[in-house]
């Protein structure tokens, strides 16, 4: 079972449905135990850093979630908002993330993007996997849709799990022992997204 967090952000509804048509098993809860208890985990999300964490505060769940990620090793994948909560903390608020990933979430330099491309980075973009990593997928042409104003910068190269390109270079996913994130969303990916939510199923 892939227990997905329902904590107000975001439509985890389609990360479900997605699950579902591949064949795995899903649910989406908000019950401290449940989560507390869960075989896997995906923290979905849509929204600014210090609200979400805020959320996830209000509705206590950041304890269960210690509790299954730190102390039971569950696998967690975070995705979009869920992938920047991971690090440490984020140039976008004050309050500090579960600092899972060594690594913190930045804005675009909005200096080395030129007058052509825009913050927010919304649409498609080529994707690049870097292998030796669990969740790295054998895809010569991935591409998946992203959505977002921030972006993770990891301590370490072994950290970064996959990237793309808005301007310059960034990460676009992060790996370290049973934590993953993406900053693109999955389930707006098509195939490709199946494929990256069929990976961490399998783990």
């Amino acid at each position: 079972m892939i227990t997905i967090v329902d904590y107000d952000a975001g439509n985890p509804r389609s990360i479900i449905n997605m699950l579902q048509y591949l064949g795995h098993r899903a649910e989406l809860t908000g019950d401290p135990d449940t989560i507390a208890r869960a075989e896997r985990l995906i923290l979905p999300g849509v929204g600014k850093f210090d609200w979400g964490m805020q959320r996830l505060h209000d509705k206590g769940l950041v304890a269960p979630l210690r509790e299954a990620v730190e102390r039971r090793a569950v696998p967690m994948l975070g995705i979009c908002l869920g992938a920047q909560l991971l690090t440490r903390g984020s140039e976008e608020g004050e309050l500090p993330g579960f600092d899972w990933v060594p690594a913190k979430t930045v804005a675009f330099d909005r200096s080395r993007l030129g007058d052509r491309l825009k913050v927010p980075h919304i649409g498609w973009a080529d994707t690049a996997w870097n292998a030796g990593h669990r969740m790295a997928l054998d895809a010569d042409a991935a591409r998946y849709y992203y959505v977002h104003s921030f972006h993770i910068a990891c301590d370490a190269p072994a950290t970064e799990l996959c990237s793309t390109v808005h301007g310059y270079r960034f990460t676009a996913g992060v790996e370290k022992d049973n934590v993953f994130g993406v900053q693109f969303h999955p389930e707006k990916s098509l195939s490709f997204g199946m494929a990256v939510l069929d990976r961490f199923a399998a783990i």
